[in-house]
């Protein structure tokens, strides 16, 4: 018999919404479980808990061979094609639209509820100081930014999972 894990430390480092997603649907799940979660925000992934940025976190469409249209059954779409005007806006509105049907709240909803279930968000000071930000920048939820010396501690004796 495995033995149960009892705390993850979730890193997350892609400011798109299949970045983002990933990591608060991992801490939920782990929190759900009665997990220890802490989930750490690192370059682009610090827009998912920015005040200004976090409700408009969008898909990326160039680049992503995996982008179908217009289910995952579906043709793969062309780069070329996400790179046209409006492109990314649309695949963001039709992935918000099937999360919302599956009831999977926006951003600024899944961040508190994480929070709220005990689930600990943190900034890492390196990309906060490249990216020039304060404090008042953050979500309320944000505990504190830490160093990755100070995320490896706090991970100490967990999981770390990169999404």
């Amino acid at each position: 018999m495995s033995e149960k894990i009892k705390k993850v430390s979730i890193v997350v480092s892609k400011g798109s919404l299949d970045g983002v997603y990933p990591g608060l649907i991992m801490g939920n799940g782990a929190r759900m479980e009665g997990i220890e979660a802490n989930i750490f925000f690192t370059f682009f992934g610090l827009y998912a808990v920015l005040k200004k940025y976090m409700g408009s976190i969008k898909i990326a469409t160039v680049g992503n061979p995996a982008m179908r249209v217009p289910d995952a059954k579906g043709l793969p779409l062309p780069t070329i094609l996400g790179a046209m005007p409006g492109m990314s806006a649309f695949a963001t509105h039709m992935m918000n639209k099937e999360m919302d049907a599956l009831d999977i709240p926006p951003i600024p909803e899944f961040i508190e509820m994480i929070h709220d279930a005990g689930g600990k968000l943190y900034a890492c000071k390196a990309t906060v100081d490249m990216f020039h930000l304060t404090p008042d920048d953050f979500c309320p939820q944000v505990e504190k930014v830490l160093t990755v010396g100070e995320f490896y501690e706090l991970a100490g004796g967990g999981q770390i999972i990169f999404t």
